[in-house]
């Protein structure tokens, strides 16, 4: 069964169900490698306002979509087709759409310079009109919260989470809208709203509205569903974390088959400063930035062409 974990109750240490919220965390993280939270400061309008304004860009004819299309741009920001993504070479590409952002570098920021695929300009559709502005404000929202969870799980797993605090201060986090049309008559069995595959960063902070879908692989075989209602959340842990954690915290392989329905999640998919070294210690360097766009390049279609 995967945790389900007040939030408050595992970040503040006075809490007075601290202790069982943190027993429970350490079970979904470096057992299961999913917990769900509830009880957390971003509010459950919130969640479905983002969600809706989605839903709204999602619904869009694909000409106008395409205006926004990420595989003119050679990173990961903006609209992502049909078939943009293969997350598993062994399967097709994965049916859903997508839309990605990320932080937004002053102008001044020296990182510009540097021109990294992680920091690239977001680039916005003009409709609808309150896109940008709802995602940049849940992307501030959510990227605060997962810190201070990433932070409470590193505690409540036997770690310094205090340790974590330094390394996000430019994350390259990404932040997700996945559109999952219903499951079309002419799927195969290598054919996946997301096929199997583990995240690749540290920790990703789900919100979804509410639709069933997502599964996750059980240790010794078969698959666990698992939804959360819109205001919480399922939390799980990508590569670089279980390789940071030297396997302490659990990154799992899952999948979405495909709804009966549409369904929309929004992943955070929360990674730190591009220069954090992710190796464990005692280990050669490992720079979170070239892990991550590795992955990246493997993944997305449009970079697979430049990389292959």
């Amino acid at each position: 069964m995967i945790p389900r974990v007040d939030a408050v109750a595992l970040i503040d240490l006075a809490h007075p169900d601290h202790e069982t919220a943190r027993a429970s965390t350490r079970v979904g993280a470096t057992d299961i490698g999913f917990l769900t939270v509830y009880n957390t400061p971003i509010a459950p309008q919130t969640v479905a306002d983002v969600i809706a304004t989605y839903r709204r860009f999602f619904h869009l004819p694909a000409m106008q979509k395409a205006a926004v299309d990420m595989a003119k741009t050679g990173s990961n920001r903006g609209w992502g087709a049909p078939g943009s993504e293969q997350v598993d070479p062994d399967a097709n590409p994965d049916y859903k759409q997508v839309f990605d952002c990320g932080l937004e570098l002053d102008l001044a920021d020296p990182l510009r310079a540097l021109d990294l695929p992680a920091y690239a300009p977001n680039i916005w559709p003009d409709t609808p009109e309150d896109f940008a502005q709802t995602l940049q404000d849940y992307y501030t929202q959510s990227t605060r919260f997962a810190l201070d969870l990433l932070c409470a799980i590193a505690d409540a797993v036997g770690m310094d989470g205090s340790y974590f605090r330094d390394k996000f201060t430019r994350p390259m986090a990404l932040l997700r809208g996945n559109y999952y049309p219903e499951r079309p008559a002419w799927a195969t069995e290598k054919d996946f709203g997301i096929a199997t595959h583990t995240d690749y960063g540290c920790l990703t902070l789900l919100a979804t509205d509410g639709s069933p879908g997502l599964e996750v692989r059980k240790r010794g075989g078969g698959w666990i569903p698992v939804a959360a209602p819109v205001g919480e959340f399922v939390i799980n842990f990508g590569e670089m974390l279980d390789i940071w954690t030297e396997g302490l915290i659990k990154a799992t392989p899952h999948r979405v088959l495909g709804p009966t329905s549409e369904r929309i999640s929004v992943p955070l998919f929360f990674n730190p400063n591009h220069d954090a070294n992710v190796a464990p210690e005692g280990s050669p360097g490992i720079r979170a930035v070239d892990h991550l766009q590795a992955r990246f390049n493997e993944t997305y279609v449009h970079l697979q062409s430049k990389t292959g």
